[in-house]
């Protein structure tokens, strides 16, 4: 053993930390090691985003370099940066057992803006981005690069909300902010988490050196997650995800997710098999998000449609795109903008007799406010199919559903228990419910739960017809575009509204997006 194995890293606080790691692993199985750190081209550049330098591998490229020309054994990279082809005679030699996984999110003073209609995110990466902007669609995230030192400073010294970083550099270097929540929800960059130690492949006693640092069961996951994000083709220019584990019971679990770079557009993919049979768990997700509208949200731009026909109010999803007649032209955006209010935990622990929910976004600011399991509704009315599902999961049984306000107002009034409702509800609700209410003598307490802004945009004067979904959608429409166009409803209340302003008016049979399209499809099946 009188070769020295020479390591090659990064300078950064993180990188020497993983360089090190690797040494003592090295140094305990009684191998020679020193460790040689450069700068790379990713640490160099700081004043555009990552995505906007064309470059994959641009965190790896310059040890790779180095490896070649003799300078440095082996390489240590934060897994995630490593493109999934290595360089011709470079091969991976070794993975450590993963670390956290989990993208957090590191805040100042309190969390009451993810409830917020405008706050202020920061991060380097698209796929955090995108999935952020899906998530919160009226948020603003800005540009964050440099070392994991020098964006926490960034965050510090800057008035933004918060910053997103990967749980497992903050907890390596022992930078962990106190203020901090951990992206449960967010999927991870494939590999994240973890270290790879690579070498030359011709250079067979470091690659046995390498080989006995390496954890299977690490290795089984990134290899999936890696394969997975190499048949979508994506890299640092693309928002993917993805994130594989393996259960007590051998049961490997892989997810992914496929987002267009505004958020706006996600697929995703979760399958399971046994141990010892995950080995195509890769190519089935990939193929899963790939058939349906995978390769169209991967070029997707926003404005790029010609010749459009169609106009949606609301954004729609690659499959619901996908189910327009192929003549068809579509484009969608959302015309409202919807944020969450931080509800009182003190309002919702109290015991109450009837709450009236009519919209999902009502059901989501309600269990991000409590647990679900502290509520003590009594009686719960909801407006909707997709809302009724959505109480039924997270909170509990539906006393009665209607379609529309204005019927489950007349519901209540009939066969209501008690004279007393609590109604959370939007700061744009339409009257019919609580006006309904206060006249046969129930008293109506309003909760705002969520804010509902309008979001127009101009929409091209080629277009024939207007996917509207609520009164909202065409009050927000009408700011900016006039109402020479033909109008698709989603019910009779958008109908009524509708109206008022549009020559001809066509109304969904039933309150779907996929009714709406259907009522669309008919529309010019008859031209």
């Amino acid at each position: 053993m009188s070769k020295v194995i020479r390591i090659g890293t990064r300078d950064s606080e993180l990188a020497l930390w993983q360089a090190n790691t690797v040494k003592n692993k090295l140094k305990a199985l009684g191998h020679k090691v020193k460790v040689i750190s450069v700068k790379s081209t990713g640490d160099l550049i700081l004043d555009k985003p990552l995505y906007e330098m064309g470059i994959t591998g641009i965190f790896t490229k310059t040890l790779d370099v180095a490896m070649l020309n003799d300078d440095i054994d082996i390489a240590v990279h934060s897994m995630k940066d490593v493109p999934t082809a290595l360089p011709q005679g470079i091969v991976q030699a070794a993975v450590l057992e993963r670390a956290n996984f989990l993208d957090i999110l590191a805040f100042k003073k309190n969390e009451e803006f993810l409830g917020e209609r405008d706050a202020i995110i920061a991060t380097g990466s698209l796929r955090r981005k995108a999935q952020w902007l899906n998530r919160y669609p009226t948020h603003t995230v800005v540009d964050l690069r440099g070392n994991i030192n020098s964006r926490y400073q960034k965050l510090v010294d800057n008035d933004w909300n918060g910053a997103i970083f990967a749980a497992a550099g903050l907890e390596r270097i022992g930078l962990e902010p106190e203020e901090t929540v951990g992206l449960t929800w967010m999927v991870p960059a494939p590999a994240q988490g973890a270290i790879m130690v690579v070498a030359k492949e011709d250079d067979e006693f470091v690659r046995e050196a390498c080989a006995e640092l390496n954890h299977e069961p690490t290795d089984i996951c990134t290899k999936l997650e890696r394969e997975f994000l190499r048949i979508l083709e994506g890299g640092c220019s693309a928002p993917i995800g993805a994130i594989a584990t393996i259960d007590k019971e051998n049961e490997v679990t892989l997810k992914g997710v496929l987002l267009t770079v505004d958020g706006k557009k996600k697929l995703e993919a979760e399958f399971t098999a046994p141990l010892g049979k995950h080995t195509y768990l890769a190519k089935d997700c990939a193929n899963s998000i790939l058939s349906r509208g995978g390769k169209l949200l991967m070029t997707y731009k926003e404005g790029t449609l010609e010749n459009t026909k169609i106009f949606s109010t609301k954004n729609l999803t690659t499959a619901q795109e996908e189910l327009f007649d192929a003549d068809i032209k579509v484009k969608s955006e959302d015309f409202i903008k919807i944020s969450s209010n931080r509800i009182s935990t003190i309002i919702l622990k109290k015991e109450i007799q009837n709450i009236v929910l009519t919209s999902q976004n009502a059901v989501e600011a309600l269990i991000k406010s409590i647990s679900p399991e502290e509520l003590k509704f009594a009686n719960i009315y909801c407006v909707g199919g997709k809302t009724k599902r959505m109480i039924k999961k997270y909170i509990g049984p539906v006393k009665h559903q209607e379609k529309d306000a204005k019927k489950l107002a007349e519901y209540l009034v009939e066969y209501m228990e008690g004279t007393e409702v609590t109604y959370f509800c939007s700061n744009l609700r339409l009257d019919d419910l609580p006006t309904i209410l206060a006249e046969n003598n129930i008293k109506v307490n309003e909760i705002e739960a969520y804010t509902t802004k309008h979001a127009p945009a101009d929409v091209e004067e080629g277009v024939e017809g207007v996917m509207f979904f609520s009164p909202s959608t065409i009050t927000s429409y009408l700011l900016k575009n006039t109402p020479n166009k033909v109008a698709y409803c989603i019910g009779e209340t958008t109908a009524t509204e509708a109206k008022k302003h549009f020559e001809t008016v066509h109304v969904a049979k039933i309150p779907t997006v996929e009714s709406v399209i259907e009522l669309v499809n008919q529309a010019y099946g008859k031209n």
